[in-house]
């Protein structure tokens, strides 16, 4: 039973409804809230204190865009975790392709970068115990009716994956969907890393599936983001078949960290061609994902960014 549960990007869409549900798990003792807001922060321990009823939820102050906020967040933990869920990501902002003080883009800056300092440092000090789960995506496997291609590397190699980091790879045209998916497959190449280094700590990366009510393509410029948030959304993909609700998609979270059937290592999302319905296994749809040369890579050349 995992008693304490860090969540970042905890104050609104899948993180704050994923703390509601663990709140009203019996056994969860303390809820970590981890978000760089400190006023919406309090604004979501107001609401979910209130919804669930519940007085366990702390507040802990982290931007994992900054490695020095990382720190100085995993430095005031004061009890060892027993989950983490790495939910905090999205686009990148208005300027996904532009580079940090670290050298990668703001869309790998917020979605990876310094959830992998994050987990060093909870290892490093011992305080993560028994699982880390980070928020995946469909698109890392490809959603071919979304106009979203599976990543091929040519080589897999640190320079080639580095380049996914840094921007480099897309050349002049950075296509933020493609980014994105490229992204999150680095991230998740990583964890299954992780689970090889760390085969003490269940290491899972899971995709929230197709979910309404999420802020995630609130960063997408003019008529890409209205299209997603106002049109298919909430109305053609419901219809196809290709959305849930917010309730759903965190849903996976809260079921996926307590469930012993999900193997350490392993990407799991929607079967082939949805992105809806149970979780299964992504390997068979996506026989890279097992490739051990590649996951090393990408735990060696993100560490290029973190020093």
């Amino acid at each position: 039973m995992n008693k304490v549960i860090l969540i970042t990007g905890a104050n609104a869409g899948i993180g704050k409804d994923t703390a509601r549900q663990l709140a009203l798990k019996p056994g969860t003792e303390r809820i970590y809230l981890a978000c760089r807001n400190p006023e919406k922060a309090n604004a979501a321990k107001t609401e979910l204190e209130a919804r669930t009823g519940k007085s366990i939820f702390e507040i802990v102050i982290m931007d994992v865009s900054d490695p020095n906020s990382v720190k100085h967040a995993v430095d005031s933990i004061s009890h060892p975790i027993d989950a983490l869920i790495m939910n905090a990501g999205g686009m990148g902002g208005k300027e996904p392709e532009k580079l940090t003080k670290d050298g990668v883009t703001n869309m790998f800056a917020a979605n990876m970068l310094d959830h992998v300092a994050l987990v060093d440092l909870l290892i490093a000090q011992d305080k993560l115990k028994n699982v880390a789960l980070y928020a995946s995506s469909e698109a890392v496997r490809g959603i071919k009716k979304m106009g979203m291609r599976q990543p091929n590397l040519s080589s897999g190699s640190e320079d080639e994956i580095a380049g996914i980091m840094d921007g480099s790879y897309f050349g002049k045209k950075f296509d933020p969907m493609e980014a994105y998916g490229h992204v999150k497959y680095a991230a998740t190449l990583w964890m299954t890393a992780m689970s090889r280094k760390h085969p003490n700590i269940k290491f899972i990366s899971v995709s929230p599936g197709g979910t309404g009510g999420t802020n995630v393509m609130d960063d997408l410029n003019g008529i890409m983001r209205i299209m997603y948030k106002h049109v298919l959304m909430p109305y053609v993909m419901p219809m196809m078949g290709m959305a849930h609700s917010l309730e759903t998609g965190a849903k996976r979270f809260v079921d996926s960290i307590e469930n012993s059937q999900l193997e350490s290592g392993l990407f799991y999302a929607s079967k082939k061609s949805t992105i809806t319905g149970p979780l299964v296994d992504q390997t068979p749809y996506f026989r890279a994902l097992a490739n051990t040369t590649h996951q090393d890579n990408t735990d060696v050349a993100v560490h290029r960014f973190l020093g």
